[in-house]
């Protein structure tokens, strides 16, 4: 890849809006927290445990993502996590992220949300202070679980809404229908929560129909099987409704076999509003950067198309227009200068 193109990419004003906080624990923090929490892990070094990152499809990472995840103890250990995530991001020009966190992975092992929220919130702070980078927190109900246990989680939280700024739904897709999950969203639009929802990732493109109907979704995470129903399609370009893909990730869980064979490309032409993230990327080999740097050598996007990509994050985004037009703003200026 062109290294100007490369530098051009790490300098374009960014959000990021698909991004898992658990997802971002790299193989080095994973043993520095596991050390300092006196737990034992199955490998003994960084190698042994970037090996351990092994997985085939969406349910043997998400065991792997929820294993690892046990060594998140303590406040400090999730603004280490936090920390390092934004640290990251703000190197790859993201200006702001919509970080998704999964409260039941935490406190279904007793970690509870004053410990979880006051790392992430500190980290977020001082990430701010340092680097510019702002964040809020959208909270998952994770799809595995039931309805029931969705809603007893957002009753938890609402004393700790604080930086968050909507709910989401994630981990496994098939069998678990978006009618699962509608008073838990219904509750939360009623808490003033934005909504979004994973959905189309192995889905069929029903279940993002369904997402949008049932959840209310305001953005749809991947959406990638949408391209299998142009009705689909067709609905999203016409009421606007953000895709928020991670191409990345579509490989290393054989939504798509290559970078080459991506349908976005075609849902861009179709006037889907698409915006380019990094999912997990601990396991996926990939922060935001690399996913804009995949598009140029896989499929051969340019300057000119990274910068509608980064415009779209930006107006997907659920920042006020005062921080949208300063971000627009400071696009149009490095678009200019192309």
């Amino acid at each position: 890849m062109n290294l100007d193109l490369r530098r051009m990419i790490d300098q374009l004003p960014k959000t990021e809006l698909h991004i898992h906080i658990e997802g971002t624990l790299e193989p080095e923090l994973l043993l520095d927290l596991a050390a300092r929490n006196g737990l034992e892990l199955p490998f003994e070094d960084v190698e042994a445990a970037h090996a351990a990152y092994n997985f085939t499809d969406l349910q043997s990472f998400l065991d792997i993502l929820y294993r690892g995840a046990a060594v998140l103890q303590t406040p400090a250990d999730f603004y280490d996590l936090m920390k390092g995530y934004l640290r990251r991001a703000a190197a790859d020009g993201v200006r702001h992220a919509e970080i998704f966190f999964d409260p039941q992975t935490h406190t279904q092992r007793g970690v509870e949300f004053p410990v979880f929220m006051e790392g992430f919130r500190s980290a977020i702070a001082d990430a701010s202070r340092e680097s510019g980078i702002t964040a809020d927190l959208i909270l998952c109900f994770l799809r595995h679980l039931s309805g029931e246990e969705a809603v007893a989680t957002l009753r938890e939280s609402e004393p700790h809404l604080e930086g968050v700024v909507a709910v989401g739904l994630d981990s496994t897709e098939i069998g678990r229908p978006a009618e699962i999950f509608a008073e838990a969203f219904s509750r939360a639009r009623d808490l003033g929560l934005r909504t979004v929802a994973h959905a189309g990732e192995e889905g069929p493109p029903e279940y993002i129909t369904a997402a949008l109907d049932v959840l209310g979704a305001e953005r749809i995470d991947h959406g990638v099987s949408s391209v299998e129903d142009w009705e689909v399609v067709r609905r999203l370009s016409a009421e606007g409704i953000p895709l928020t893909m991670c191409p990345i990730s579509n490989v290393a869980l054989k939504v798509v076999d290559r970078i080459e064979d991506h349908p976005l490309p075609h849902l861009i032409e179709a006037g889907v509003i698409v915006t380019i993230n990094s999912d997990d990327p601990a396991y996926f080999g990939g922060y935001v950067g690399d996913n804009y740097q995949a598009l140029a050598e896989g499929l051969a996007f340019d300057s000119s198309q990274f910068i509608a990509l980064a415009r779209n994050s930006i107006l997907a985004s659920f920042l006020g227009d005062e921080r949208k037009t300063a971000l627009l703003t400071e696009l149009e200026a490095l678009s200019a200068s192309e």
